[in-house]
């Protein structure tokens, strides 16, 4: 399937990994609908730093996934030949507080997506899954053979809207593939993240000498710079044989936090003691020790490999939060 001139949704347009895929579809000549969550002030959440002459090139969409008669306006009025479904609530953290609100969202935000695909007779649905559905491996690399083990509220609805949506495949022919990217990181993240949470304490504590806190210093992750996620996410969204399967798009490579929080340390040429802050901690059988990815179909299928070593993305991430620093000085302690 070609991208090019295709009418394409993408729901969580405004956030981390949303705003760097629709920048990259107005690239390959997507026609572009961009979702981003409706909000009093208009605000457009990343869509801002996106470049004005990529901005004037989609539509942007204001609205709720959660409200069944707005979803099936989008598809009633222009349906979508394409959806990328990114739109979720993500913090773990915080799912341990409102776990309600992430069922609402993220199960009941893919089911109103997936009645109006079928219903407008969508031709390729692309569902963002989460690594953390996996917990902790047990074995490595991961496939997408690897039991579902997910070990908090966040990740119990990615892994409920996994399954969802594959049954609209088996229930209803609706033409759905799932991709499953590890931990992704770059420009434009929250804060509550690994990666901005180190660059942004040592950008802060560079002259103080203060101590970096985090939580778990054990846990490894396989971390994937945002424009190899995006370009995983496109690749498998194009190939035809990808549907009704379930794609893994990580590195290969595993890194522990206290090893991560040394290296961007260097790169920053930061010298900081690193601490523990017991409210970064997750509860001991909540805790994923391990994701390393096995991307071995992704190749196989649909020729993907990532071009970003980690420390280039890590240099490409470090310079922009250098320059941005100022959006995250504040949101360093919330969720």
């Amino acid at each position: 399937m070609e991208i090019r001139n295709k009418r394409v949704l993408v729901t969580g347009a405004d956030g981390f990994i949303g705003s760097h895929l629709v920048e990259r579809l107005v690239e390959e000549e997507a026609e572009v609908i961009a979702l981003v969550y409706y909000n009093a002030w208009g605000e457009i959440g990343w869509l801002r730093d996106v470049p004005e002459e990529k901005l004037k090139k989609m539509h942007i969409c204001l609205g709720d996934l959660r409200d069944p008669g707005f979803v099936r306006s989008l598809f009633r009025d222009n349906a979508p030949q394409v959806v990328f479904h990114l739109g979720a609530l993500i913090s773990i953290p915080y799912s341990y507080v409102a776990p309600a609100s992430y069922v609402y969202t993220n199960l009941g935000g893919v089911l109103n997506l997936l009645e109006a695909a079928k219903e407008f007779g969508t031709e390729r649905f692309v569902h963002i899954s989460s690594s953390e559905v996996y917990g902790t491996a047990r074995y490595t690399p991961i496939d997408e053979a690897h039991p579902l083990n997910p070990q908090s509220p966040y990740a119990a609805t990615k892994a409920g809207a996994d399954l969802l949506a594959m049954s609209y495949l088996r229930s209803f022919e609706l033409p759905v593939v799932i991709a499953r990217p590890f931990n992704t990181f770059g420009p434009r993240q929250t804060s509550r993240a690994i990666v901005p949470t180190i660059i942004t304490q040592c950008i802060r504590n560079r002259t103080t000498g203060e101590a970096i806190r985090l939580g778990n210093l054990e846990p490894k992750r396989d971390l994937t710079y945002v424009k190899d996620t995006v370009s995983g996410i496109i690749s498998i969204a194009v190939t035809d044989s990808t549907i009704g399967e379930v794609i893994n798009i990580g590195t290969g490579e595993s890194i522990s936090i206290k090893e991560l929080a040394e290296l961007i340390m260097r790169m920053m040429d930061v010298e900081l003691p690193i601490l523990t802050n017991p409210q970064r901690v997750r509860p001991p059988e909540s805790e994923v020790w391990e994701l390393q990815c096995d991307a071995s179909k992704a190749f196989r299928k649909c020729n993907w490999t990532p071009q970003f070593s980690l420390e280039k993305g890590l240099s490409e991430t470090i310079a922009w939060f250098e320059r941005n620093y100022e959006l995250y000085k504040y949101l360093e302690n919330y969720l």
